[in-house]
């Protein structure tokens, strides 16, 4: 019941968001039963259905293929609607000083065109009641009847017009019509109409411009691949052998619909370039079966690292068959840490299952993995989210190492994400135990970042002793 109450609202309000749109940039700024508003129109309602059935077809079991053909314009739409929705929301702002300046500079040339008008008028009024003092009066016998206007006395007489000849009917009208014109022109306000629209089509098309910009930009951050950070942990624990460890921290790869095979190979070609001790992989490495992207899982067999390549489950990993991903994994190479520990060189490294998986009693068991070791060790956990940091704390955790967050991935996505995670990227410390968290190195639903590039860190260990 309150599955169903929450998935109305969100209906409701995705409905309201695209109307809103739809006003803006298409309903204020074309004609009624213009191409461009049928276009648009079409595309309102074309669009929202897409970005559902991307959401949903996967949930529902419906073939791979057709998960692809709906994912790309589906969630692509959902990031343009974002950014669209916040660029009109400034536009707000924008529209009454455009406004109010388009009507000052009206005004101003209103007067120019005034003051202009008022002196040809003072002018040709001057002109006509001027005396003539300076008047030709021609050579000769003065004539018995004096004419005041020579000029008139010379000039030919016009000729009589026909009698038979009948009235232009287009001459006739002309003047009607442009006095009628000249009337309506003065009597209807077409200067505000006409500026209401130059306004919407200039808001509406900025904020097209910026929001489409937008997720370009986001778009090619995350086709681009992640790029490789840098981070330095001293740990008060780790003897002067361990110094230096390099762990090559990934998380969130999200393989999918959308980011198949070539992003786990750009992946796997990036971690191998750092030359780390030892890879993991820290959760959501997948949205989907392992029947439909086993394939594209498959590059991770390339992962090296003397030390081993290690994973931990993800929230997503529980709607796609964790079992069978861990097992699937398992035979790529990778090490699965269910609740498990294996002793490094120098300290513990651990991994706990995802909260996610509490549902299917295979939730995280800090006892299993930590609870029977030696606490004169370093330990670094491997945990999919950041909010068991203090179940961490509690169990003498060094650091944790988690993913999850994704920073955010839409910019202003990280304000949320603060109020649900206690850090969403980077080193933070919580009483003697350090957190990193990851940004990612892929995307979850549309295939954009922004404010919050992919990374893959590498996460150097460093002792106090050295």
């Amino acid at each position: 019941m309150i599955f169903a109450l929450v998935a109305l609202v969100v209906l409701a309000l995705l409905a309201a968001v695209h109307r809103y749109v739809w006003r803006r940039l298409v309903g204020d700024t074309t004609a009624p039963g213009s191409t461009l508003r049928k276009v648009g129109t079409v595309a309102a309602f074309v669009l929202p259905l897409l970005s559902v059935g991307a959401m949903t077809s996967g949930r529902i079991g419906a073939p791979f293929w057709l998960q692809q053909v709906l994912a790309w314009p589906g969630f692509l739409w959902l990031a343009a609607l974002m950014y669209l929705t916040l660029a009109l929301l400034v536009g707000e702002f924008v529209r009454p000083v455009l406004r109010r300046v388009l009507a000052r500079r009206d005004a101003a040339a209103a007067d120019r065109t005034t003051a202009v008008l008022s002196s040809e008028a003072v002018a040709t009024t001057t002109s006509g009641t001027r005396p003539r003092t300076e008047e030709l009066v021609p050579a000769g016998p003065a004539s018995s009847t004096t004419s005041a206007d020579p000029i008139s006395e010379t000039a030919p007489p016009a000729e009589p017009e026909p009698e038979s000849s009948a009235p232009d009917p287009v001459a006739a009208t002309a003047p009607a019509t442009a006095d009628a014109s000249t009337a309506d022109a003065s009597t209807t306000p077409l200067a505000r109409p006409s500026r209401r629209l130059f306004v919407s089509r200039v808001v509406g098309g900025a904020a097209a411009a910026a929001g489409l910009a937008t997720v370009g930009y986001g778009t090619a951050n995350v086709l681009s691949g992640p790029t490789v950070k840098r981070v330095t942990v001293p740990l008060a624990k780790l003897p002067r052998a361990a110094h230096g460890f390099r762990i090559a921290v990934v998380s969130d790869i999200h393989i999918g619909p959308i980011l198949g095979r070539a992003h786990t190979r750009r992946i796997v070609d990036t971690i191998n370039s750092t030359s780390p001790d030892l890879v993991a992989v820290v959760g959501d490495l997948v949205d989907g079966s392992v029947a439909d992207l086993g394939s594209a899982a498959e590059p991770l067999a390339g992962l090296r690292a003397p030390h081993g390549s290690f994973f931990v489950t993800g929230n997503h990993e529980y709607f796609s068959g964790a079992e069978q991903w861990v097992n699937h994994v398992r035979e790529l190479g990778l090490v699965p840490l269910e609740n498990a520990r294996v002793e490094m060189g120098g300290f513990d490294l651990a991994g706990v299952n995802d909260i996610a998986g509490e549902t299917e009693g295979q939730g995280p068991d800090f006892a299993r993995a930590l609870g029977d070791r030696d606490r004169a060790r370093a330990a670094v956990l491997l945990a999919h989210q950041p909010v068991v940091i203090h179940d961490a704390v509690r169990h003498g955790v060094d650091l944790q190492l988690s993913g999850h967050t994704h920073g955010g991935q839409l910019w202003p996505g990280n304000y949320l994400a603060e109020l649900a995670n206690p850090t969403v990227a980077g080193l933070e410390r919580y009483g003697d135990t350090q957190l990193f968290v990851s940004r990612g190195a892929g995307a979850w639903g549309p295939p954009v970042r922004v404010g919050a590039p992919a990374d893959i860190t590498v996460v150097e260990l460093a002792s106090r002793q050295a």
